[in-house]
């Protein structure tokens, strides 16, 4: 096990602490305001993972911290004097007992990710599908405007194949859009039916090595972060929604054009979304949390 001055940990944890808070420094300020950002936020209203939370650093499995007594006290840390030098480090065999489940969700659903065809013909219809015939009320962005009419939106979706392959997508589709999906995807299926062309896919990274920390170290973690905040960009650019009051310029995927592009940047993510995959179950792998191939 590599171990780790804690003069240098110590410097790595204070530009992990810097780093989070220059990130995060929009959305605690809208917090505190009680506003909120449509695009922004995302990564902490529909992720479980807040702001202070991000901003903990971790060294990831197989790393012993020295002279680190403060982190015996954080969960699945475990703090041991050897050869008189105080070490800690992240005791992984309570981490798979405590998230048995998880752990055996994440083994089967990331390889089978990685190793799926990735598919480009969705177009990102999945957010235009969550508005499918609902009034202004309803919409769960409520407050920002469509780019088209309601009649024009819902045209949109009735005129297309929708071909949704992300359970946590498509169960917030409209009940008139459900029965438009080519799939029917279900919590069972999601190893079946996950690919690494979709874009939910790819921010998913993000909770998957959060919520199996701290055995993922946070470089690895911040790198996933950043690509999914790149990914819900691209995600609402290409959405019914208008959001070109906030800087955001349309990715109109109801044209030839716009779903050219659309395509291009999903394959560019996919791309990055595997890189970060396979390390993220390398590390996983390592921590032996999942099993070697």
């Amino acid at each position: 096990m590599k171990r780790i001055p804690r003069a240098v940990w110590r410097a790595q944890q204070q530009a992990h602490e810097a780093l989070v808070d220059t990130l995060t420094q929009g959305q605690r300020d809208r917090s505190r305001a009680g506003k909120s950002h449509p695009v922004e936020d995302f990564l902490f209203t529909y992720y479980a993972l807040r702001p202070a939370q991000l901003r903990v650093w971790h060294p990831g499995a197989g790393v012993a911290l020295i002279d680190a007594d403060e982190y015996d006290a954080k969960r699945f840390y475990t703090t041991r004097i050897v050869d008189g030098v105080s070490l800690t480090w992240v005791n992984t065999a309570e981490i798979a007992t405590a998230r048995s489940g998880l752990v055996a969700l994440i083994a089967g659903l990331l390889p089978a990710t990685a190793e799926a065809p990735a598919q480009f013909g969705c177009f990102g219809l999945h957010e235009w599908a969550m508005v499918h015939r609902q009034t202004d009320a309803d919409r769960r962005h409520e407050t920002w405007p469509l780019r088209l009419s309601a009649a024009e939106t819902d045209a949109v979706v009735e005129s297309h194949q929708i071909k949704c392959s992300h359970y946590d997508a498509f169960r917030f589709f409209t009940p008139s859009s459900r029965r438009l999906n080519l799939l029917q995807p279900t919590v069972e299926s999601r190893e079946q039916l996950e690919q690494p062309g979709c874009l939910h896919a790819t921010m998913d990274l993000y909770k998957w090595a959060y919520k199996l920390s701290p055995a993922v170290q946070s470089d690895l973690l911040i790198e996933c972060f950043l690509l999914a905040r790149r990914v819900r960009e691209w995600d609402m650019r290409a959405s019914p929604y208008d959001l070109s009051s906030l800087g955001y310029e349309p990715v109109a995927i109801e044209t030839a054009e716009g779903k050219a592009a659309y395509v291009a940047m999903q394959r560019e993510f996919a791309e990055l979304g595997q890189v970060l995959r396979r390390r993220l179950i390398q590390a996983l792998t390592e921590a032996g949390l999942i099993p070697v191939p």
